[in-house]
C-alpha cells in the first residue's frame, strides 16, 4: 500500500527478494513550482530519505566496480608479460632478467642503460652489509611480539683511572629501522614496477617494428620529455615530494598504530615491538578511562565545533561585506582596515590576551560574572572562571572564532560580491523581488558556487584547528565522566588533534601508538567527509551552470 504525505509525495512500497524497497514518485518542475512551502519542506525530505537506499546501493556497486576493473586490470597485466614473453625475441626474453636489454635491442639504447643501472643499484642496496636486506631482516615486519630491532642495549663494565665503571652501549634505533625497512618496501615497489614498465616498453618496440615503423631514438626521447611528455617533467618533481613527504609518513604512522612505541619504548633505550591488533582493540573499550569512550565524546564536540565554527564565519563574514558594499555606506575603507587588524596582529598573542579577558581575574570575565543570570550559574556549580564550565567555554570558543574568521571571509566575499553582475539585481527588482529574495536567489547560490571547495577545506581545516582550542582553552575543563584515556586527560572542549597533542606530548607516558590510531581514525574521518562533500557541493555537481 502506497503512504500518502500529501497529494503530490506518494511513497510506495515493494517487497522484492525478500527485503522492502521504498520508491517515491518524483514531480515534474512544474508540479514542484505548485507546492506550497510546508509541502515542498516535506517533499525534499521524503526525497532525501528515499535517495539513501539507492545512494547505498550505489556506493556498493561503485566498490564492486572498482573490484571488478582492478581483477581485470591484473589479469590483462599478466596476460600482456606472458605474451610479449612467447613472442618476444632472445633479447626480450633476457630483458625479464637484465633490464633494458630489450630496449637495447631495439634501438633505444639510452632508455635500456637507465634501465639496467636501476637494476644495479637496485641489487647492490639489496646485498650491501647494511642495505636492504639487512633492515628487512631486522624490522621484523609484522611478527607479532618480535622487537623491532634486533640488539637492544646493553650494560658493560669498563675499567678506567678512577676504577670501573658501568656504562650503556646501545644497539638498534627501532625507530630509524622501522624507517629504513619501509623505504626498501618503497625501493622494492620501485623495482617491481621498473621491471613491468621496461617489459612494456619492450612490447610496444615489437608492435611498432612489426608494423615496420621505427622506434624512437634516445635523443627523440629526450626531445619528447620537453615537447609533448613536458607534463611529465614537470609533475616528476612534485610527484616524487608527495611521496616522500606525504605518502611516507601516513604509511609510517599506521605501522606505528601496530607497534609498542611510548615514552618507556622510545625504540633506543628501549626496542618497541610489534603487537598487532591490541591498541584497536582498546577502540572497543568503552567503560570508565577507555579510548571508545573518549573517542566517541571528542568526536561527537568535534564535528559540532567545525560545523559552527565554519558556517557561522561563513555567513556572518559574507553579511558584514554585504553592509560594507552596500550604497550609502561611508569611509568603507575605514570599516575593511578595522576588521583586516585582527588578522595583522599574531594569533598567538591575539587568543592568548583573549583567553585571559574570559578568565575569572580578566576584564570581560568579571564583568560577566557581575550578571545575575551568569554568576548565580557559576556559583550553583562551584565555577570559579568561564572557562570552567564546559557549556560557557564551548559557546565562548565558537564566538571568539567568529571574531577571528569574520575577516578573512569578508574580503573573500568582497572581492565574489563584486563579480556577481549588478543586471541580475535589476532584473530582480524590476521583477519586484525583495531584498531577501535576492540574497537567497542570487547572491548566496552565486556565493556557494564559487567558495564551494573553500568551504570543505574550511570545514576540514576546523577539525584540525589545534591554534584557536588549545591556546584558549588548552582543551579543559576536565571530563570527569571519562578521566584518562590514552595516557591523557580528557577535556570537554578537546578536539581530536589537542587529544593527540596531549597523548604525544603532554603526557609521561607518551603512547605514539595510540596518537597514530587517533591520527588514522581523523584521516578517515576527514577522507570520507571530503568525498561525500565534494561530490555533492555545486562547484563540481553543477560546474556548467555558471559559464
Amino acid at each position: 500500500m502506497p503512504f500518502i504525505i500529501n497529494p503530490y509525495i506518494i511513497i510506495k512500497r515493494s517487497y522484492i527478494n525478500s527485503v522492502y524497497i521504498f520508491t517515491m514518485k518524483r514531480l515534474s518542475d512544474l508540479e514542484y513550482l505548485k507546492l506550497n512551502k510546508w509541502k515542498a519542506f516535506w517533499y525534499n525530505v521524503a526525497l532525501f530519505i528515499c535517495s539513501i537506499p539507492n545512494f547505498l546501493l550505489k556506493g556498493l556497486r561503485a566498490i564492486w566496480k572498482l573490484i571488478k576493473n582492478i581483477g581485470i586490470g591484473i589479469k590483462n597485466e599478466f596476460v600482456d608479460i606472458g605474451s610479449t614473453f612467447i613472442k618476444g625475441n632472445w633479447a626480450v626474453k633476457l630483458s625479464y632478467i637484465i633490464f633494458g636489454l630489450g630496449n637495447i635491442y631495439y634501438g633505444q639504447v639510452m632508455r635500456g642503460i637507465f634501465f639496467f643501472l636501476f637494476e644495479v643499484i637496485f641489487i647492490g642496496y639489496m646485498l650491501v652489509p647494511s642495505g636492504g636486506l639487512y633492515w628487512l631482516g631486522k624490522s621484523n615486519l609484522f611478527q607479532v611480539g618480535q622487537t623491532v630491532g634486533t640488539v637492544g642495549p646493553r650494560k658493560e663494565v669498563v675499567s678506567g683511572l678512577l676504577g670501573k665503571t658501568e656504562i650503556t652501549i646501545y644497539g638498534d634505533d627501532s625507530v630509524k629501522v622501522l624507517l629504513y625497512a619501509l623505504l626498501t618496501v618503497f625501493f622494492m615497489v620501485a623495482f617491481l614496477y621498473t621491471w613491468r614498465l621496461q617489459v612494456k616498453q619492450c612490447r610496444i618496440c615489437m608492435d611498432i617494428t612489426a608494423k615496420g615503423k621505427k622506434v624512437r631514438s634516445g635523443k627523440e626521447d629526450m626531445k619528447s620529455l620537453l615537447d609533448d611528455q613536458f607534463h611529465k617533467t614537470l609533475l616528476s618533481l612534485p610527484l616524487a615530494g608527495i611521496l616522500i613527504f606525504t605518502v611516507l609518513p601516513i604509511i609510517y604512522m599506521i605501522l606505528v598504530a601496530f607497534t609498542s612505541y611510548d615514552a618507556a619504548h622510545d625504540g633506543y633505550s628501549n626496542l618497541f615491538s610489534w603487537v598487532g591488533l591490541e591498541n584497536f582493540n582498546a577502540l572497543f573499550d568503552f567503560g570508565y578511562g577507555g579510548l571508545g569512550l573518549a573517542f566517541g565524546e571528542i568526536l561527537s564536540w568535534t564535528l559540532m565545533w567545525s560545523f559552527f565554527a565554519t558556517f557561522s564565519n561563513y555567513f556572518l563574514g559574507m553579511l558584514v561585506a554585504i553592509m560594507i558594499n552596500k550604497k550609502g555606506i561611508k569611509i568603507k575603507k575605514f570599516w575593511r582596515t578595522v576588521l583586516v587588524m585582527t588578522i595583522a596582529i599574531p594569533q598567538f598573542v591575539s587568543l592568548l590576551y583573549v583567553s585571559h579577558l574570559f578568565d575569572s581575574s580578566g576584564i570581560i570575565g568579571k564583568l560577566l560574572g557581575q550578571i545575575p543570570f551568569i554568576s548565580n550559574y557559576l556559583n550553583a556549580n562551584h565555577f570559579i572562571s568561564l572557562w570552567d564550565s564546559p557549556v560557557v567555554a564551548k559557546i565562548l570558543l565558537i564566538v571568539i572564532n567568529i571574531w577571528v574568521g569574520i575577516p578573512y571571509i569578508m574580503l573573500m566575499a568582497t572581492g565574489i560580491l563584486m563579480n556577481i553582475p549588478q543586471d541580475l539585481y535589476e532584473s530582480a527588482r524590476i521583477d519586484g523581488a525583495s531584498s531577501y529574495q535576492q540574497f537567497t536567489k542570487i547572491t548566496l547560490p552565486y556565493m556557494l558556487f564559487v567558495t564551494g571547495p573553500y568551504l570543505l577545506t574550511s570545514f576540514v581545516g576546523n577539525l584540525n584547528n589545534f591554534n584557536v582550542i588549545y591556546l584558549l582553552s588548552g582543551g579543559n575543563p576536565l571530563n570527569t565522566d571519562i578521566g584518562v584515556a590514552g595516557g591523557a586527560s580528557v577535556g570537554h572542549t578537546d578536539l581530536l588533534v589537542t587529544w593527540l597533542f596531549k597523548m604525544t606530548f603532554g603526557s609521561t607516558e607518551s603512547k605514539y601508538y595510540m596518537a597514530s590510531i587517533i591520527g588514522i581514525l581523523v584521516f578517515l574521518v576527514v577522507a570520507i567527509l571530503s568525498l561525500i562533500v565534494y561530490n555533492v557541493i555545486p562547484s563540481t555537481k553543477n560546474e556548467e551552470d555558471y559559464k
